[in-house]
């Protein structure tokens, strides 16, 4: 469920790396330079997001053995649902986040700087791309057990957020301000 569901969210926000690197792929096909077809790149971009699912189902199983999570998988807990808001909210601010997320925003960049050559380069290319990708928006992700893995609008919203948080002009400080919202909603919903 996990990786199906990291498969939707994540995917339409690589988007803009995907068809860079089909486009150079096109081209390099056009020259009569090696190419690689560009399924192996995105294979790789997922196999980091199919690592976090596991790591997320293991959390899952985790809290709902310990009755932090109701069989609707929404926090039980105003403390931890809490806690991942203002954890979340800090982390937008950290250099971490922007390090990562300077990488997701310029994908040719991307591509200029680590091209690596045949399949397993394209492969490895794409781990890397799902790291950065998966160190920006991992914080975002675990805000599912907030509001409810199973909540199709709040996995909307999320999926939403990270895609604009990539493509609009240096994130016009989209990443900041709902940084400050979502600390400002943790400490409401842990003192409620």
């Amino acid at each position: 469920m996990w990786t199906e569901m990291m498969v939707a969210m994540m995917t339409p926000s690589a988007a803009p790396m995907i068809l860079t690197f089909a486009t150079v792929n096109r081209r390099r096909s056009e020259q009569e330079q090696p190419f690689v077809p560009t399924g192996i790149f995105l294979l790789g971009y997922l196999a980091i997001w199919a690592v976090f699912s596991a790591l997320a189902a293991v959390a899952q199983w985790i809290l709902h053995s310990t009755a932090l999570l109701s069989p609707m998988m929404v926090s039980t807990s105003p403390i931890l649902g809490g806690a991942l808001l203002v954890a979340a909210g800090v982390f937008q601010w950290t250099p971490l986040k922007n390090a990562c997320l300077t990488h997701c925003r310029s994908p040719l960049s991307f591509l200029m700087t680590g091209w690596r050559e045949g399949k397993l380069g394209a492969f490895v290319m794409g781990l890397k791309h799902g790291a950065y990708c998966a160190g920006c928006c991992w914080f975002l992700m675990a805000l599912l057990f907030v509001a409810g893995v199973m909540n199709i609008w709040w996995v909307a919203i999320i999926a939403v957020f990270v895609l604009l948080e990539k493509v609009l002009p240096r994130g016009l400080f989209v990443d900041k301000v709902t940084g400050v919202f979502l600390a400002v909603w943790g400490v409401w919903m842990m003192l409620r």
